[in-house]
């Protein structure tokens, strides 16, 4: 339970400092190239166009404009959030160049551009060529 304590008795047990603790500084860029947001966009929109169009019926269409908007929110919302009030130490995100040349620190070290961009881009690849092969698959026993 809450209990009112007097003035006196916190000021005995508190620590007083002088100065407020530094703010925490928050870096909301995520440092990779825009080009990988991108990439990951179109190709999980791309998968929805492939699906849409090899399996066309009246009755996908709302399920694929509830898909096609929560994709784009998902990868809009993090963008409006990394551009609320934004501190002056935050980085912008790097060049393509930039990434070549230092790569980026990850939890388990430094990870080269080509190694960043298979780790951004697999999972979006894979559900793109799924999509390609299940419609294949679909177009092939409909005949």
């Amino acid at each position: 339970m809450s209990k009112n304590l007097p003035r006196t008795l916190v000021a005995e047990q508190a620590f007083v400092h002088d100065q407020l603790a530094p703010r925490t500084t928050v870096d909301r860029s995520f440092e990779l190239p825009k080009g990988f947001y991108f990439a990951t966009v179109g190709l999980y929109l791309g998968f929805l166009a492939v699906m849409a169009a090899g399996l066309s019926t009246p009755g996908l269409i709302l399920p694929m404009v509830i898909f096609a908007f929560s994709i784009l929110a998902g990868f809009a919302l993090p963008v409006i959030w990394a551009r609320l009030a934004p501190e002056a130490s935050q980085k912008a995100p790097k060049s393509w160049g930039a990434l070549v040349r230092n790569g980026i620190a990850t939890a388990t070290g430094r990870v080269a551009a080509r190694d960043a961009a298979v780790q951004v881009l697999i999972l979006p690849v894979l559900v793109f060529v799924w999509g390609v092969t299940a419609v294949t698959i679909v177009g092939s026993v409909m005949g």
